[in-house]
């Protein structure tokens, strides 16, 4: 799996999201800058900055871009000029930079193992580890500098520390389990589901304590003990520093709650005494992103707001068909089991499945399978279980397990190197973009092959609308000749070739703009900006992500 991993990391670009997020996590951890793409906690950002140590790229300074602390214009000076001035490290920034993701994978794989050993044997998480590492939407965001992996394993590691501390309670144990919980809310800011899920399970420890052998005051002091734990791993995340609120934040807060900036204020104020305020900042835009919602696309639809179903269809179209079956027979022997014989190792797997699956099941941001990741752990520790029985078991099963195993073998490699865009057979009868958008299908990380059969054609431009084409492109010595200009009546220049981006052709990342008459664009005509491009054969296409159309006459 991570040989995989790194053969695709060399071959690939940085997705669009890792064009901000590894300057900010480079500034992260060598300058202390935590304002960066401070929308997501810093996990993902650590572990990425340390390789970068040793790569000493060039740096902007503070105050060099002239703009106020915090401000966007701010922001934006630092991350572009992390790539404009290191052209000739591109390629191992990079590179490194993914690296250490890599290696979080495997740590989540081996939690996997631990988890499921303790459960069921041996077998049975040796067998779980396997779907883990053959799984593509797995391989795809086990490369990527993001949230979604990272989140994975903290939730994972957050219920694996809390059946250990179930099992044998004692301090160590739960300033253990509070320092999983800080690692989880530092991975992604779903991960404040940690919250709720340590309040309910203190609650009814109190309740039962007498029964269990325990005192009131013992459950309360170690409560306690956890939270403290879980504050400082978040606080020293960002070196236990707690600035101020900038200018730039308050005057954000003002725009993004307009109807409650006051009481936002006095919130996030309060807050940035307790949590690093860059960490209260980002807690407080993810609110404010989900009551926005993001423009997505699905079957054929647009939504801004999502749909309550959206998870469930990305996941089945998205999985390996194997691992769709066994999840679902999984599922259902699980739940069988347990309503029969009440074995509680059988609560610890279903329940976090389905907390985490009601929770993303009323999000508004549906943008990518990857933010169901949380919850595939744990069911490959059941899939794993459930093929250990079915080997086990008489001939048929055994050759059912047998069978579904190289059926997932064959499906990663029929994926690779393409993981990204991976989809299983069930969207076999229109094109992927059809089905799902964004980083479903497209997420940037195909623009050095794009530029490889360019160059290798003689062109040196191309005009295009794909995610990050307007940033990497031209480190592969290709000019990306924007089809979407910020300014709709500009003309863009003739070229030989276009390349349209699989979530463009689907029209749910094509921004929103004026017509070139001044006048307001409506939804239908932005999600059908390229549906010409729908309607052509493409000269070649990139990943599965980027379509390459030549001109007629040039």
């Amino acid at each position: 799996m991570s040989l995989q991993m790194l053969a695709v990391v060399a071959r690939k670009s940085i997705t669009v999201d890792e064009t901000v997020m590894i300057p900010a996590a480079y500034y992260h951890l060598a300058a202390g800058n935590f304002q960066l793409v401070n929308e997501h906690p810093p996990l993902s950002k650590i572990l990425a900055a340390v390789p970068l140590l040793f790569v000493q790229p060039d740096e902007i300074r503070p105050g060099q871009s002239g703009a106020p602390p915090g401000s966007p214009e701010a922001k934006w000076a630092y991350q572009e000029s992390f790539w404009e001035n290191n052209p000739d490290l591109f390629g191992s920034l990079s590179f490194w930079a993914r690296v250490p993701m890599i290696a979080l994978t495997v740590a989540l794989g081996l939690v996997v193992f631990l988890f499921a050993r303790e459960l069921f044997g041996g077998r049975a998480a040796a067998l779980a580890v396997a779907l883990f590492s053959l799984e593509p939407t797995v391989l795809a965001h086990g490369r990527v500098v993001q949230t979604d992996v990272p989140a994975a394993f903290g939730y994972l590691l957050l219920f694996y520390a809390l059946y250990r501390y179930d099992r044998a309670p004692a301090p160590r144990r739960a300033a253990g389990l509070g320092a999983a919980a800080g690692l989880a809310l530092l991975a992604k800011f779903s991960m404040l589901i940690a919250a709720p899920v340590l309040a309910v399970y203190f609650l009814a420890l109190l309740w039962r304590a007498p029964r269990r052998g325990r005192t009131r005051p013992n459950v309360f002091a170690h409560a306690a003990l956890v939270a403290l734990a879980a504050l400082l791993v978040v606080n020293a995340a960002y070196f236990f520093r707690h600035r101020p609120l900038f200018e730039a934040d308050v005057q954000w807060i003002r725009k993004a709650f307009p109807s409650s900036a006051g009481a936002v204020l006095a919130a996030a104020g309060a807050l940035s005494h307790l949590l690093p305020a860059d960490f209260v900042l980002g807690v407080f835009f993810q609110i404010w992103h989900n009551g926005q919602g993001h423009s997505a696309g699905l079957l054929g639809m647009y939504s801004d707001t999502g749909w309550w179903y959206y998870f469930p269809v990305a996941f089945a179209l998205k999985t390996t068909l194997p691992f769709l079956l066994l999840s679902l027979a999984s599922l259902a022997w699980g739940a069988r089991e347990w309503l029969r014989t009440r074995e509680a190792r059988l609560v610890w797997l279903l329940a976090p499945f389905a907390a985490y699956t009601l929770f993303v099941l009323f999000s508004n941001i549906d943008i990518g399978v990857r933010y169901y990741l949380p919850a595939y752990s744990f069911l490959f520790i059941l899939s794993g279980a459930l093929l250990e029985r079915l080997l086990r078991s008489r001939r048929a099963g055994a050759l059912a397990a047998a069978a579904l195993l190289c059926w997932a073998g064959v499906e990663a490699a029929r994926a690779y190197p393409d993981h990204m865009s991976y989809m299983n057979q069930l969207a076999s009868r229109a094109p992927h973009w059809w089905y799902l958008s964004d980083s479903n299908v497209e997420w940037g990380d195909d623009v050095r092959d794009l530029a490889a059969y360019l160059r290798a054609r003689g062109e040196a431009r191309v005009r295009g609308a794909f995610l990050g084409g307007f940033l990497t492109l031209r480190h592969y010595g290709v000019e990306y000749l924007d089809l979407l200009p910020e300014d709709p009546a500009a003309k863009v220049p003739a070229a030989r070739y276009t390349a349209i981006g699989a979530s463009f052709l689907n029209g749910s990342t094509v921004p929103r703009r004026q017509r070139p008459d001044g006048g307001a664009q409506t939804d239908a005509e932005r999600v059908n900006a390229f549906d010409s491009y729908r309607r052509r054969a493409p000269e070649a296409v990139f990943g599965g992500s980027i379509y390459l159309f030549r001109e007629d006459g040039q």
